[in-house]
């Protein structure tokens, strides 16, 4: 089991495909997604990789914080979580994730806090179908029914679906579709709507129930050299065919 990555929702596009086609898509960007723990099975009674996204200023982290990221030589992260992984896919502290982590094709699940609604009824937020738009049924077209009963039962049972405050919830979608990465900008593109706001945290999880064959073992970063990270050496160009004179 990979770790998965932190990335921050940019709203959503469209790719074209080759027949003229296009694919809504929404935007995730890795912004600075690198590890700053790590827990071992030995130590902490489990194995997990606690990953970094998003700069902050040293000023807004607290002395717990601050000491995290000191001890680990990293830049100061805004957003931080663990990703339960396999012993044989921990990382190195230092290590940043890079988007072709993922890859085109793939079937994904993604987590995030939906868009805050504020308080709601029972219709908006439960999907109710309402009452009868007739006569008899007098300016209560829109709510949600009965509730308690009368002596029996008597009272309103816990969790009844009623109005209240809607959103803000942790959500997680599955099977969401990678449609295209980009490495360069660090951007992954999910085929679909995916949960959340612009500019809300959203983790990226390689998918339980549809898992993918030829990823990246244990994952695709770019390594920490005396202090910063350093990409591995990249191909050596072809050469160029020799040009016909005249």
């Amino acid at each position: 089991m990979r770790t998965g990555v932190i990335t921050q929702k940019l709203g959503m596009t469209r790719l074209f495909l080759a027949d003229g086609t296009h694919v809504p898509v929404t935007v995730l960007k890795l912004d600075g997604c690198a590890v700053v723990g790590v827990r071992t099975q030995e130590k902490d009674g489990y194995t997990a990789v606690q990953l970094g996204s998003g700069f902050a200023k040293a000023k807004n982290t607290n002395k717990a914080e601050r000491g995290q990221f000191a001890k680990a030589e990293i830049e100061p992260r805004r957003k931080v979580a663990e990703f339960r992984v396999d012993e044989k896919s921990l990382l190195e502290v230092g290590d940043a994730l890079q988007a072709d982590h993922f890859v085109a094709g793939q079937k994904v699940d993604v987590t995030g806090v939906t868009i805050g609604r504020g308080f709601t009824g029972a219709m908006k937020r439960w999907n109710f179908a309402g009452l009868e738009a007739s006569h008899g049924v007098s300016i209560s077209h829109r709510s949600l029914g009965g509730t308690g009963g009368r002596q029996d039962p008597g009272k309103t049972f816990k969790n009844k679906k009623m109005h209240g405050h809607y959103g803000v919830d942790n959500i997680t979608t599955q099977n969401l579709e990678v449609a295209k990465v980009d490495v360069e900008r660090g951007l992954i593109m999910v085929r679909g709507a995916v949960p959340g706001s612009k500019g809300g945290w959203v983790m990226v999880r390689d998918a339980v129930k549809r898992p993918h064959k030829d990823l990246p073992q244990p994952a695709s970063v770019k390594k920490r050299t005396n202090g910063a990270a350093a990409a591995a050496p990249a191909a050596a160009p072809a050469a160029e065919a020799p040009q016909a004179e005249g």
